[in-house]
Order: C-alpha cells, then structure tokens, then sequence
C-alpha cells in the first residue's frame, strides 16, 4: 500500500511542478500540500508505517519536491523545510498519532482503551487509576 501511495504522490508531484507555469516556491507549496500530502496523510493512523524503508520512501516524496523548488536544491532537507516551513511527513504522522491516542484514552473517540492500550500504574500521579489528561500516564501499546 505504501509503495502505491508514494507512486501516486511523486506522479501528483511531477505534475504540479510541470503544469505550473509560475515559479512561486509559495504557490507550488501551498499546492503540494492540497494535492499531494493530503495524499500522503489520507488515513495514516490506519496504514502508518514502520519500517524504516517504507518511512523513507514518503519522506522521499517531499524531500524530492523540495529539492526541485528554485535555490533550494543544494541545501539539505532540514534547510528546505524551514525555508518553506513545512513540517516532515513523518512529524506530522507522529502528532496525528498522538492526537488518536489522546482521543482514545480520554474517551472522545468511540474505541475501547482497554483493547489497544495498557495503562501502567503511575507512581507519581495523585489518583493512577482514573488518569487525567493534566497527570503522568505512561502508555504501552500491546
């Protein structure tokens, strides 16, 4: 699935750099990112990967797309995205991530915490069993 979004990302990024007559870094970036990393992001929590390959194959995709954007090619990744400050993809999965498992453990979502987190007791909190989203909860995903 990985391999298939990544495809589809590079395609979606090669035609916004050739249809694009105008050479506005702002403009191409506000546009990778309606067309191409609403793309990469779609459903993440479900299908984020975790290997390290796969992760590099749709960072590839931005750190390609930067890379092409004018004056910006001899500078590395990290240069690129504050100059166009954009976060990496793989920093956004993360914060969504975080988001769903907040979500998840103080019951805004409809899922059970039981069935995908086990909470450890927390030896500093004032009340471990019943956490806050103000106290210490340590996560461990089973």
């Amino acid at each position: 699935m990985n391999s298939e979004i990544t495809v589809k990302g590079h395609q979606r990024e090669n035609a916004i750099l050739r249809c694009f007559e105008t050479r506005d870094r702002d403009l191409l970036v506000r546009a990778f990112v309606t067309y191409v990393r609403t793309l990469m992001e779609y459903n993440s929590v479900i299908w984020s990967p975790d290997l390290k390959q796969d992760i590099k194959a749709i960072e590839k995709v931005q750190r390609r797309f930067t890379k092409r954007l004018g004056g910006l090619k001899k500078l590395s990744y990290g240069q690129r995205l504050k100059l166009v400050n954009l976060p990496s993809l793989e920093l956004r999965r993360f914060h969504t991530d975080l988001l769903w498992c907040y979500k998840i453990v103080f019951g805004v979502v409809d899922l059970m915490c039981d069935d995908i987190f086990k909470l450890a007791t927390c030896t500093s909190c004032t009340n471990p069993v019943v956490p806050s989203p103000l106290e210490a909860v340590s996560l461990h995903v089973e």
